[in-house]
């Protein structure tokens, strides 16, 4: 094993942190990348004592954080606001609902995310951007080039400065390149790096269950962002492999629908091939952790852990330090 293998704790958040901390140790993970939502790591408490006490919460149970993320609050950043943000926000950030506002708060919660992080010791804080042109993925009526520019211009306004204030702090925030969000393809993730002047502190967080059902190329991906791949998830899909009822867009179906084209499932035991992932990541030269995020519908969540951490030790392998015919050379 060349890579420590952590849990993300986002899936897990019903429980509380010394809980998970407890389940991660025995399933056999070195570390967790910690959730800022339940009370795994809240923002608004995330003092110096706080950040202390996590720390030495994780040392007990012989861990190590690597990461922290905030998935639910980056998407408010550029999102169209609406009643299902407010399920996933604090009150804090919800405030009186009103779209801008709301926009605004969760702006500044990222920036406090970042000081959070680098009292924690952290120097990755992955999560989403949301996305004021997810809306116009499909181009019909048509989209004008004009209000696609305008999308990408509006998530360069609001993120510029967030991430002025990581490079400041010597902290790098990771997009999680996914459906919903500003990139969530090669395309768009390039022309997202283009959009924010290919800023130092901003980058990716890996995650290859998000481009396979779509046909993308997840082993390309790492080539093309080498220098920006700055955390990894590790989780699986499956997809069919003829028509289905719902396709590619899901049909309004929740996850777990057999009708589904696509689903999240266990690592190991859907369609993603992690050998070139993993390949291309020696080949990149990343070191950060491998973190399961775990999701499965129709699988028990603790045996598909435990079961998730044992398939990411047999696949990660460190690189060759030496040709393999050096051995044929006097």
């Amino acid at each position: 094993m060349s890579r420590p293998i952590t849990l993300f704790t986002g899936q897990w958040a019903d429980l509380t942190l010394e809980e998970v901390c407890k389940k991660a140790k025995a399933f056999g993970y070195d570390g967790l990348e910690l959730a800022c939502w339940g009370d795994h790591f809240e923002v608004d408490k995330a003092d110096d004592a706080y950040c202390d006490a996590k720390r030495k919460l994780l040392a007990k149970y012989d861990l190590k954080v690597f990461a922290i993320s905030t998935h639910l609050v980056g998407q408010a950043v550029c999102d169209r606001i609406d009643e299902r943000h407010k399920s996933i926000l604090p009150d804090y950030i919800w405030g009186d609902g009103d779209p801008e506002g709301v926009r605004q708060r969760a702006a500044a919660e990222i920036i406090e995310t970042g000081k959070a992080a680098k009292r924690l010791g952290v120097k990755i804080v992955n999560g989403f951007t949301g996305s004021s042109i997810w809306n116009l993925l499909y181009s019909f009526p048509p989209v004008s080039k004009e209000m696609i520019d305008a999308g990408y211009k509006d998530f360069a306004d609001r993120w510029e400065p967030i991430m002025d204030s990581y490079a400041k702090l010597g902290v790098n925030f990771g997009l999680e390149v996914h459906p919903t969000e500003i990139a969530f393809d090669i395309a768009s993730a390039e022309r997202t790096l283009k959009a924010i002047d290919n800023h130092p502190a901003f980058g990716f967080n890996y995650d290859p269950s998000h481009f396979g059902y779509q046909g993308v190329d997840y082993v390309e991906f790492i080539y093309r962002f080498s220098k920006k791949i700055f955390h990894v998830h590790i989780k699986d899909a499956a997809w069919s492999d003829k028509p289905t009822e719902a396709g590619v867009f899901g049909g309004h179906l929740e996850f777990g629908d057999r009708r589904r084209f696509w689903d999240f499932v266990s690592p190991g035991r859907g369609d993603i091939d992690f050998e070139p992932i993993i390949r291309a990541l020696n080949r990149i030269d990343y070191i950060g952790p491998l973190s399961v995020e775990w999701e499965d519908a129709g699988m028990d969540r603790e045996h598909g852990a435990r079961e998730a951490c044992e398939f990411v030790k047999g696949m990660d392998f460190r690189p060759s330090g030496q040709a393999f015919d050096d051995a044929f050379q006097k």
